[in-house]
């Protein structure tokens, strides 16, 4: 499990002209900016474009992640048309894409690459036997209620623990199987139509039964899972325990058996990050008969490698997360799930050779001139930021001196990382995708498991270069800025100087606010769990975030659906924070002078057209119901607009005044950092 807490930028098009003027074709002149920032930057967008069939989403970052799609898309094919010595990169590269896209080859083979497993599960006789396929399918990528890994020590950033937590469940969030309201009704309804599905492809007798049985286990499941609320707290997460004391946990599931299954028999202690979780799944695990269970690991084992099998258990797949939860229309072109899988899909997900294909993807769309400025942008943020710290009112100076310690000692990754992974012992054959994915998570599993013992390795990077994202990671204390999202609308070297504080200087400033959000606040400069706040500072800090949170709470994307501003809380501190600090950061830039205007904007406006324009997105409502649930990021809307209403700087750059839409009295507004 990746610590990080990610920007998440999702969806994307590219405005044009950037570097001479700004576009105003997306503008709705009709929707005062005072009143709107975000549909008046982005109103005529947003009634103008549909979302493409193969979408969940669709905004003002789709076209980045489309043009990173699209660049892999090159390097793959070009990879592919040639021959290379076995057991190079390039070959491992190029006969994974060709395994991925003969689907002619998956249609013949069916389930059959899975016969081998399948057989092994269906084999199984005792619970001790259960427990064994938990174990190994933990190597070969198959979720299950155990999910272990190795991680950074988040009480000790010096060495690595292994930690265990919640898992093994099919949709998105517990709220699906808890409640019963007319939407979680259909997707309980969907999620058994598909494991029945899956059990017809597998020829199975008596499939409606065992689709009865596998929804049965996993509402049980989510009614002892921790809510995502609970999730968040850093301090909640942390639960050491000896392995001799795993017991209290239960008696049902035997720990001592199920550790060396994963290769950590050795372990003296582990972190059980949701205790009560286990407790619950213990007794679970204890009630539920061996074949119940026998049939809930072959669900597993299905789901998991369904999208590499036959076309029709890709359009099950399909039919559930895809149609039913996110409401997309139609399933993605072949080539893009191709590179994808390949490359790498988003935030943590490396794909099988997603480091390989980066160090191409960095040589042929990464210029060191990006990096060079960026540095000098973060270095503009990092002394805003020690400014701001100075001067809040609601601070003592002893904490004011922790923070500026913690803040002199985040680290920065621009780009790509120093050392690449190491990929020489992943075996890869064009004929064999569904071997060819079970052994790249082996070696994962592997290369994960191998750190325990090791000293921390600070080179490591939590995406790929081609991912277009940024994060923070709490116990390192690092920022990362992978290439990909070093280009417009983020980033662009030819861009009007406010333009680039808007985007990526605000990017740069919303990662360093997440070291001193509710929960990166938790950690030191050296990254450790660990309290420097006086208890005082600490009462302050969260009477502004409950206000923040309340701020949040009665924004409402869908009729009678509102934003969770305890869950959204973290990001949307770092929206604040982060967008005040660049502001501030443009200032230190400027050095006194004043740019020409530009299109009619002056720097100050065009610093907050060019926050408000990349947020342009729009949402199916299936997905934004998914959102509202699971993610840690407000809607787009608000992320645009919520955060201007506390900034001073945002009423006098546009004269916003009371009875705008976006006025807040001067005493109402939030500053945090």
């Amino acid at each position: 499990m990746k610590l990080h807490i990610a920007l998440l930028l999702v969806a994307g098009f590219s405005l044009s002209a950037v570097a001479q003027d700004v576009d105003r074709a997306n503008f709705d002149t009709n929707v005062r900016v005072q009143d709107d920032l975000y549909r008046h930057v982005n109103g005529t967008w947003l009634k103008n474009t549909e979302i493409p069939s193969d979408k969940s989403n669709y905004g003002s970052f789709s076209a980045l992640a489309d043009l990173s799609l699209e660049r892999i898309k090159e390097i793959l094919e070009k990879t592919s048309e040639n021959s290379h010595p076995i057991g190079s990169e390039k070959q491992k590269i190029g006969d994974f894409y060709k395994s991925f896209l003969n689907v002619e080859l998956a249609n013949e083979k069916g389930y059959q690459p899975l016969m081998a497993e399948l057989n092994s599960v269906r084999a199984i006789k005792t619970k001790s036997e259960v427990i064994e396929r938990f174990g190994h399918f933990r190597k070969i990528g198959v979720s299950t209620p155990v999910a272990t890994f190795v991680t950074v020590d988040a009480k000790n950033s010096s060495q690595y623990q292994v930690g265990a937590i919640q898992s093994g469940t099919s949709l998105p969030d517990r709220d699906y199987y808890l409640k019963d309201d007319e939407k979680s009704a259909a997707v309980q309804a969907a999620l058994k139509a598909y494991v029945l599905r899956l059990f017809e492809l597998v020829q199975t007798e008596d499939a409606e039964t065992i689709a009865n049985n596998i929804v049965e286990l996993e509402k049980k499941l989510a009614e002892v899972q921790w809510a995502r609320i609970e999730l968040r707290d850093a301090e909640k997460r942390y639960n050491k325990y000896s392995v001799s004391d795993l017991n209290k946990l239960g008696t049902n599931f035997d720990w001592n058996q199920y550790l060396p299954q994963v290769g950590l028999g050795q372990i003296q202690e582990i972190n059980i990050m949701t205790p009560s979780f286990f407790e619950g799944f213990d007794k679970i695990f204890g009630e539920t008969s061996e074949e119940v269970w026998r049939q809930y690991l072959e669900y597993r084992l299905l789901d998991a490698y369904a999208p590499a099998l036959s076309e029709d258990f890709v359009n099950a797949h399909f039919e559930l997360y895809s149609k039913q939860l996110a409401g997309v229309p139609e399933q993605k072109p072949r080539w893009k799930q191709a590179v994808e899988a390949t490359a790498g899909a988003g935030a943590g997900d490396f794909g099988v050779l997603g480091e390989a294909v980066a160090k191409v993807y960095v040589a042929e769309h990464f210029k060191p001139e990006a990096k060079q400025q960026m540095e000098a942008l973060v270095g503009n943020l990092l002394t805003a930021f020690g400014s701001s710290v100075d001067e809040l009112d609601w601070m003592s100076d002893t904490t004011k001196g922790m923070a500026k310690e913690k803040l002199s000692k985040i680290t920065t990754k621009i780009g790509y990382p120093q050392e690449w992974l190491d990929y020489s012992s992943l075996q890869i054959r064009a004929d064999d995708l569904v071997g060819n994915m079970m052994r790249s998570a082996a070696v994962e599993f592997d290369r994960n498991t191998n750190k325990l013992g090791r000293p921390v390795d600070k080179k490591e990077w939590g995406m790929t270069p081609q991912t277009v994202n940024a994060y923070y990671n709490p116990t390192k204390n690092e920022i990362v800025f992978p290439a990909a999202i070093l280009q417009p609308p983020f980033f662009d070297a030819e861009a009007p100087m406010a333009l680039n504080y808007g985007g990526i200087g605000a990017v740069i400033g919303h990662e360093i606010s997440h070291a001193f959000d509710d929960q990166g606040s938790r950690y030191d400069g050296d990254g450790n769990l660990k309290n420097w706040w006086t208890d005082s500072d600490r009462e302050s800090f969260k009477a502004l975030a409950d206000r923040l949170i309340a701020q949040y709470g009665v924004y409402e994307p869908l009729p009678g659906k509102q934003v969770n501003g305890q869950l959204t809380l973290g990001e949307n501190i770092a929206d604040l924070s982060g967008l005040s600090i660049s502001f501030k950061a443009l200032q230190i830039a400027k050095n006194g002078t004043e740019p020409e205007k530009v299109a009619g904007w002056s720097a100050d406006q065009m610093f907050f057209v060019g926050w408000s324009r990349v947020w342009a997105r729009k949402y199916r409502e299936s997905e934004m119901i998914k959102r509202l649930l699971t993610d840690s990021h407000s809607p787009s809307e608000f992320r645009a607009n919520g955060p201007v209403m506390n900034i001073d700087a945002f009423y006098q750059a546009f004269e916003v005044k009371e009875g705008d839409k976006l006025y807040k009295p001067q005493e109402e507004r939030i500053r945090i950092w």
